[in-house]
């Protein structure tokens, strides 16, 4: 659709008629020319009709073309197109991902081959974060420590690159999932409430960090922030002994208790990871969570469009301008 910006500016095309009408005439005289002898002078084209200084149509309608256009483009036309929707799903997800050193045991397969925890949480964890345009995604990172990796943003690609930097043990080779907790919570309690969710993922149980986990689950129920834990690791694992290969538990150090404790009191869910494709699993049951409802926003793309007045004004000077440069040429042809 085509709109105006300052569609006030057409209301000057009847301008130079106004002048042309109300403009008094020029009455300023000048002497004649005194000649003492004409005969030097050719007359003979005097005789014909006057060609030199007659005003043609044309170059009024030239002059008045160009007037328009000028005017067009100073009332900066622009075209608009159809309402494009905004995505507006209205979740704020913090990921508060472990990278202790117990992520680093290989006990998970990826491509058929067997890989560390932690490279398949970045494989599976970059497909959830890519399908959230719109939603604002942050990322905290816990060992020993609990870092905020990235804040909430709607730049997911962001996200997913400073997960798969992360290296294993950088936070510290312990485990506090209650400090992880109290630093989502306080990174959520300032977005609109119903909103709020975090997802925590570990393969172990809380042995650092100032914050019991349950007791930071109920701080964040407080601020009515969803928590989905999930454990994840395998159940058995192949050896090589002495004797031959034994079978082992990698994840006998996983509180699930607690991890289920947490979830409970938030309203959220623990769900347990066992393999690659059932942490695909549970990430695609979070994604199916129903988003919060906020106000609609669109917006329409606009064009502008007086580049192409303005240069038909300028086309239409220079036809003049030539025009003008061509009319004494003919005028000394007819009397040569």
């Amino acid at each position: 659709m085509l709109e105006w910006v300052w569609p006030y500016v057409l209301a000057l095309a009847p301008a130079p008629l106004l002048v042309y009408w109300l403009a008094p005439p020029l009455t300023h005289r000048q002497a004649a020319l005194r000649v003492p002898n004409v005969s030097a002078f050719d007359l003979q084209s005097a005789a014909g009709p006057p060609t030199q200084g007659r005003r043609l149509p044309w170059r009024a309608l030239l002059l008045w073309l160009a007037w328009l256009a000028l005017l067009a483009a100073a009332a900066r036309p622009q075209w608009t197109g159809e309402p494009v929707a905004l995505p507006t799903s209205g979740r704020d997800l913090m990921l508060a991902v472990d990278i202790s050193g117990s992520m680093g045991t290989a006990d998970m397969q990826l491509g058929g081959e067997f890989v560390d925890r932690l490279a398949v949480v970045k494989q599976v964890v970059e497909v959830f974060v890519n399908a959230r345009q719109g939603d604002r995604v942050g990322l905290i990172l816990f060992g020993t420590q609990a870092y905020l990796q990235a804040p909430l943003t709607f730049d997911v690609t962001s996200v997913n690159r400073l997960l798969k930097e992360a290296p294993v043990g950088i936070a510290g080779g312990k485990t506090a999932i209650g400090d992880a907790i109290g630093l989502a919570v306080k990174r959520l309690r300032q977005r609109p409430e119903g909103d709020r969710v975090l997802i925590l993922l570990t393969d172990g149980a809380s042995n650092a960090g100032e914050v019991a986990p349950v007791k930071a689950a109920e701080l964040a129920a407080n601020d009515a922030i969803r928590i989905y834990t999930i454990g994840v690791g395998a159940d058995e694992m192949r050896m090589p002994g002495v004797f031959g290969s034994r079978s082992v538990n990698p994840s006998a150090d996983l509180d699930e208790d607690t991890l289920t404790a947490i979830a409970a009191t938030t309203g959220g869910r623990y769900f347990r990871a066992r393999n690659t494709e059932k942490l695909q699993e549970i990430y695609g049951i979070i994604d199916a969570l129903e988003p919060i409802e906020q106000d609609p926003e669109t917006y329409r793309p606009t064009a502008a469009l007086y580049q192409w007045p303005m240069a038909l004004a300028w086309l239409l000077i220079c036809l003049l301008v030539l025009l003008q440069w061509r009319s004494p040429s003919r005028t000394q042809q007819q009397k040569s």
